[in-house]
C-alpha cells in the first residue's frame, strides 16, 4: 500500500528546503561566533536564537514530509561562506540569505499551487508569513545601524545596537517559553 501522499517533485523540494535552512541555521551560527568574538553579546545572542530557530525550521519540514509518508532525504551543506566584515555587513548577508530563503518557499508554494496539493499549500502558509516577518526583522535591524552610521557606526553607536538585540533577544526567548 503506498502511504507517500507527495509527489515526487514536492517531496524533493521539500528535502532541498531541509537543506536550505540547515544551511540558514549554520549561518546564524556562523555570524554568532563572529559576532561574540568581536565582543558584541547582545548581537551574538540574538543570531545564536536565530540559529536555533532556523533549525527549528528545519525540523518542522522533517516532520511534514513524514507526516505525508514521504521520506526525507538529508544532504550535506555547504560551510557558510567568509565572516562578516562589519556589523553591516553581517545583517546585509542575513537579509540576502532570508531573501533567498523567502523565493525558495515561494517557488514551493506555486508547485503545490500548480499540484492542487491543498494540504502541502497550507501547510506552507506559516512558512509565508515567518518569511515575511524575518525579512521586516532585517530591515528594521539594518535600518537601525545605517541610522547609528553604517559602515561608519562609532563604537559608541554599535554598543547601543548590541544592547538593544541583547533586550531583544530576552524578550524572544521568554515570548517562547
Amino acid at each position: 500500500m503506498k502511504t507517500n501522499r507527495l509527489s515526487n517533485s514536492l517531496q524533493a523540494a521539500l528535502n532541498d528546503q531541509v537543506r536550505r535552512e540547515a544551511e540558514a541555521a549554520q549561518i546564524y551560527l556562523s555570524f554568532a561566533a563572529w559576532a561574540s568574538a568581536e565582543g558584541y553579546a547582545g548581537i551574538a545572542k540574538f543570531l545564536f536564537n536565530h540559529a536555533i530557530e532556523e533549525r527549528s525550521h528545519m525540523m518542522k519540514i522533517v516532520a511534514y514530509i513524514l507526516e505525508r509518508g514521504a521520506k526525507v532525504k538529508i544532504e550535506a551543506i555547504a560551510a557558510p561562506g567568509k565572516p562578516p566584515t562589519s556589523i553591516l555587513n553581517c545583517f546585509e548577508q542575513l537579509f540576502e540569505q532570508e531573501i533567498a530563503n523567502t523565493k525558495a518557499i515561494f517557488e514551493i508554494v506555486k508547485k503545490s499551487l500548480e499540484e492542487e496539493d491543498w494540504a502541502t499549500w497550507q501547510y506552507l502558509q506559516w512558512f509565508v508569513k515567518e518569511q515575511t516577518e524575518e525579512e521586516a526583522l532585517l530591515l528594521n535591524l539594518l535600518d537601525k545601524i545605517k541610522i547609528a552610521g553604517g559602515a561608519d557606526a562609532t563604537c559608541d553607536a554599535l554598543y547601543m545596537v548590541d544592547g538593544d538585540l541583547q533586550k531583544m533577544s530576552d524578550a524572544m526567548i521568554l515570548s517562547e517559553k
